[in-house]
């Protein structure tokens, strides 16, 4: 896109982390389009939360450009993982000395 005085460049809003209305607000405020590559249904979009924005905030580009936004990382991306505990798990009480053979360490000495 060919820039004029009539197409100044806007500064890309950080998007990350909005709601996909406050999102859509904030792109239209810049003058800028929104794209969802992972959602066809955006315009109805309200509670899902942006994770991944091109270009970056701050980022100069013309007016009316187009800024895709993403609402899930994708296969294998992000997220905690599981958080249980796995099994087997490791032995308590750390570091112990080695125990003794099983039997009487002591003989009793009889005085008869």
């Amino acid at each position: 896109m060919r820039i004029t005085p009539k197409t100044p460049e806007v500064r890309v809003p950080k998007l990350v982390g909005l709601m996909a209305m406050d999102a859509r607000e904030a792109a239209k405020s810049h003058g800028l389009v929104l794209n969802t590559p992972d959602r066809a249904d955006f315009h109805l979009t309200v509670v899902d939360y942006v994770v991944r924005q091109y270009p970056q905030p701050g980022a100069e580009v013309p007016r009316d450009s187009m800024v895709y936004i993403w609402f899930d990382f994708g296969e294998g991306e992000g997220g905690g993982g599981v958080r249980e505990p796995r099994i087997p798990r490791p032995p308590g009480g750390g570091l112990q000395r080695e125990l003794d053979e099983p039997g009487d360490p002591y003989v009793v000495v009889s005085s008869a």
